[in-house]
């Protein structure tokens, strides 16, 4: 059955009305998710495997039957460790249907289907009895309902409710407990993601409104590659300190709680961000570790496992506190059923614990319309030197300036470099009244004029009955994903031909798509296929992922920060096409073809794109590759923005032999849908 759904375009704005299959949901939940990341990390699965065949020996001695429950089996691959490893019976659920049809292909497929029954149901709705879902209670719990933040799954409920409801009165847990770790640290660098620092101007300096400054910040946390930080990123104003532990062959509390840790401060600086990581203990021991703790964490001998599914924590204060060198001060984790955030204090005198603090939400509005990205991108004084330079050239004490970009800084530039009269557009209500009031805080309400509307509906009342002179922006919109998102700034320019001068400046002048084929040094684990997993036949997952990528998404990237993926370069980069702002949006189709020659060897995965803008004939911003390192391939990339990812659906190993290599590309944009279709053939 097919169904229409309406969606915003991010390129061209528009809302349109798409076909889709009745399961693109579906299809696009799993080539979207980390099953593929998961099934690749050996350490892991090695572990889990281990941790299992302890508890099953456990209750063997002391002779019992070993009963399992294994919420949230994803493909079954747990509940096939516990079979192989004596486990008489496993019951195993998983709310999502298709991963639920999966795991019984695959417990088919390895001959388990008469000792693992798989249950497609939530696990606070599973029954125990003769009529029941399960026969019995378990009582050996196998999970793995851990994210990033380790409770940010729901796990404490569904440990709660399965501990009252679903297991016996002793039972085993695998993993057997959780710890969470946490550094205080001073860094301008990850700081630089939660606020906005002054920008200096010529003769000025532009403050951030002071309701901003003091914001507690976006809810969620943000989860990072940590290893991928440099040393200098931050200093360490703590040693790490275990935070809290959840023991879950005890019984688990969802209650919201509070963890407070005493700590002496190891040198002075401005306390700013709390990282953290959590590891598991598989055993009661703890002999059977997996931990997330970055890579500066580990011996120099010990192999850094790689993985995308768990990574790290960075948490903001809700403000800068200067602490000092020898200083006492109480780190504590408030805590409720799904969400970690901290807070720093000077220890308590009175005895008992702290009170609990709610969880932070943004005040200022900034955070809710700025992603952390984006942050950081604002706060790029570099790249706002360009902007600035680039606009000197431009305007004039005359110009009529319009910006259309979503909350940008350009039209303070703009203002600053003595334009007359400076107007911008704002998407919403809300990046509306946030700009408002950082115009305000620096007393320029009255210098720039916001207008929210959609560039089509604009008239030249609107800009007081004057022509736009230079049409201006970064181009930045929330709506973006994919580098080529941006060119919404090309069909605002269209729209707005009627209301600009006939000599009309417009920055940037164009955008040229580049691309480069690379090596990934780990993040082809998330599209490439796993066969067997741990001696056990996975290729059902194979398939799904093939067919849940070829539904869509066969001839489009995705997007990925690659300053977080370390990737060599096998090609020059390579430009592709050139969108001109300067002049409209055309009617035919732009197309560009031809191949890329591999000149590095390696194993090449995919390509990566993404756009770089000429703000004027010498000056220019790129949103991906920065430099390449001319003897290892090496690439730094621009760690603002994301990049688009195309990953081949077969491997193209060049070995030691790269010179016949090469990358045949077809590239075709549709102007009248805003799309992008791509198309590459890797040939040895």
């Amino acid at each position: 059955m097919k169904v229409f759904c309406g969606r915003v375009n991010p390129t061209t704005g528009a809302v349109d009305w798409v076909e889709e299959d009745e399961n693109y949901d579906y299809h696009q939940e799993i080539a979207r998710s980390s099953y593929a990341d998961m099934l690749h990390d050996k350490d892991r699965n090695e572990k889990y495997y281990q941790g299992i065949c302890a508890a099953v020996k456990r209750v063997k001695q002391r002779g019992d039957e070993a009963i399992v429950l294994d919420i949230g089996t994803g493909t079954g691959l747990l509940s096939m460790m516990a079979v192989t490893a004596g486990a008489d019976y496993c019951y195993a659920i998983e709310v999502f249907k298709p991963m639920a049809d999966a795991a019984v292909r695959i417990v088919q497929a390895n001959s388990f289907s008469d000792k693992i029954k798989v249950i497609n149901k939530h696990s606070t709705e599973v029954t125990v009895g003769p009529e029941g879902d399960m026969m019995q209670r378990a009582n050996i719990l196998i999970t793995e309902l851990f994210d990033t933040e380790l409770i940010g799954e729901g796990a404490l409920p569904s440990y709660e409710h399965a501990q009252h409801n679903l297991m016996q009165t002793q039972w085993e847990a695998v993993p057997h407990r959780a710890t969470v770790y946490a550094q205080l640290v001073e860094s301008r660098r990850l700081w630089s993601w939660n606020k906005l620092f002054p920008l200096q101007l010529d003769s000025s300096t532009i403050q951030p409104p002071p309701e901003m400054q003091s914001c507690p910040g976006a809810p969620s946390v943000c989860d990072v590659q940590l290893s991928q930080l440099n040393p200098g990123d931050f200093k360490s104003l703590s040693d790490v300190m275990v935070i809290f532990r959840v023991d879950f062959s005890q019984q688990v509390s969802s209650s919201a709680a509070s963890h407070p840790v005493s700590f002496t401060s190891i040198t002075s600086g401005a306390a700013q961000v709390v990282l953290s990581w959590w590891d598991i203990d598989m055993d009661p021991e703890g002999t059977i570790n997996c931990s997330m703790k970055p890579s500066w964490l580990y011996s120099s001998l010990h192999p850094v496992p790689w993985r995308d599914h768990w990574m790290q924590c960075v948490y903001f204060l809700p403000e800068e506190k200067k602490v000092a060198q020898g200083e006492e001060l109480c780190l504590t984790a408030h805590q409720d059923d799904y969400c970690i955030w901290y807070s720093l204090t000077k220890p308590s005198a009175e005895e008992g614990r702290p009170a609990f603090l709610q969880h932070p939400a943004c005040r200022c509005g900034a955070h809710i319309n700025w992603n952390r990205p984006r942050f950081g991108e604002l706060n790029d004084q570099s790249r706002m030197g360009k902007y600035k330079k680039a606009l000197k050239k431009i305007l004039t004490p005359s110009s009529v300036c319009l910006c259309v970009s979503d909350g940008s800084l350009v039209p303070l530039l703009a203002h600053s470099v003595g334009a007359a009269q400076v107007y911008t557009v704002e998407s919403s209500s809300m990046s509306q009244h946030l700009m408002e009031k950082l115009f305000q805080t620096n007393n320029l309400k009255e210098a720039i004029h916001i207008i929210q509307k959609s560039p089509d509906k604009i008239t030249t009342a609107d800009l007081g009955d004057n022509k736009v002179s230079a049409l201006i922006g970064e181009p930045f919109f929330t709506t973006s994903l994919l580098p080529w998102h941006n060119l919404y700034f090309w069909y605002s320019r269209s729209a707005l031909s009627d209301n600009m001068t006939t000599d009309c400046a417009v920055l940037p002048m164009s955008a040229t798509l580049y691309m480069l084929a690379v090596e990934f040094r780990d993040l082809w684990r998330i599209r490439s296929p796993c066969g067997t997993c741990e001696g056990f036949d996975v290729r059902i997952m194979d398939e799904m992922i093939k067919k849940s990528l070829d539904f869509r998404e066969s001839h489009e990237a995705e997007p990925h920060p690659l300053w977080e993926y370390p990737c060599r370069a096998l090609s020059d980069p390579t430009k592709v096409m050139t969108f001109d702002f300067r002049e409209t949006v055309p009617t035919d189709d732009m197309k560009a073809e031809g191949s890329m020659n591999l000149v590095r060897s390696g194993r090449c995965h995919g390509v990566v794109l993404w756009m770089e803008y000429k703000l004027t004939e010498d000056i220019s911003v790129s949103t991906g590759l920065l430099r390449v390192d001319d003897e290892t391939g090496d690439c730094q990339w621009y760690e603002h923005s994301k990049q688009g990812i195309y990953f081949f659906s077969s491997l193209l190993d060049l070995g030691f032999a790269p010179s016949h290599s090469s990358v045949t590309y077809q590239l075709t944009f549709h102007p009248q849908l805003g799309d992008l279709r791509m198309s590459f053939t890797p040939n040895s």
